[in-house]
């Protein structure tokens, strides 16, 4: 009789698991191998919260859909540890279901959204213009792993992050690069589905990096838009900023899969380290 193979503690899917109480709550553990710095991933945070509103949805009997969209709201940074997810369904529709959810801990909300999800597309698109990026990451890429100007990046572990040097002037030591990064990211023990799209548009190193503001850049707010579902393979993905204001900065992503389609795009607010 064959061994019964144990998925690793690190999959994304493992990671991501929700179990439901029955009355719209939810629970799941939000493990160390997704944090950065001691904290749990911004963009594995929206992940787990659009997986916790179409388990929702299905335990109700509607028809299966993906996510459509994400919009969060983050209002304290969660620990490592047990959290508790609290759903409520806004809108049963024919093209879009709307549903809140709220991650809580020790009896505090931690982060809010609102995921909205229906049906994702599946001819070609008519019109697009995305970045041009290789493929696959080029040999010089460089592999993004240990510790980083936010902390232990411990994603890492689950899955595969290689950045474009000419893209991420502070790895050299330089303070005057634009403050755009590009880079390719897949899964460890699985393929890029919807879910990890969400992630991956979250996944980069801050772009006021090339500026020389290092540290820490905690997000305020995060929209994301998932357009298509991945084909296997690496994830490209293009960030920019359009102006670093203060504080503040700005940072928009672009995810394209291995096919040349775009599977995600995000815009957040956040946070800039002091120069």
């Amino acid at each position: 009789m064959s061994a019964v193979e144990v998925p690793d503690p690190a999959a994304f899917e493992v990671a991501c698991a929700v179990r439901s109480l029955g009355d719209g709550t939810l629970t799941a553990d939000l493990r160390h191998e997704w944090s950065v710095g001691g904290h749990p991933h911004g963009g594995f945070l929206i992940a787990l919260m659009a997986r916790a509103a179409l388990a929702v949805l299905s335990e109700r009997g509607e028809p299966s859909t993906d996510p459509l969209a994400v919009s969060a709201e983050f209002l304290r940074p969660p620990a490592v540890g047990p959290a508790l997810l609290r759903t409520d369904i806004r809108k049963i529709g024919r093209r879009a279901t709307v549903v809140a959810v709220r991650l809580e801990q020790r009896g505090r909300s931690c982060v809010e959204a609102t995921v909205t999800t229906g049906r994702l597309p599946v001819r070609r698109a008519d019109w697009t213009d995305l970045p041009q990026m290789p493929v696959e990451p080029p040999p010089r890429a460089i592999h993004l792993s240990g510790d980083t100007s936010e902390g232990v990046f411990n994603l890492a572990k689950g899955c595969d992050v290689r950045i474009d040097p000419a893209t991420a002037g502070y790895l050299a030591g330089r303070t005057g690069d634009p403050p755009r990064i590009r880079l390719w990211v897949k899964p460890r023990y699985s393929v890029a589905d919807t879910y990890f799209a969400l992630l991956a548009a979250d996944i980069n190193p801050p772009v006021v990096f090339n500026l020389g503001r290092m540290g820490w850049a905690p997000t305020a707010q995060l929209t994301a838009l998932v357009r298509s579902r991945p084909a296997p393979g690496w994830l490209r993905v293009q960030v920019d900023c359009r102006a670093v204001h203060e504080a503040w900065f700005d940072s928009d992503a672009t995810v394209i899969d291995s096919a040349g389609r775009l599977v995600c795009q995000a815009r957040q607010l956040a946070l800039a380290p002091a120069p």
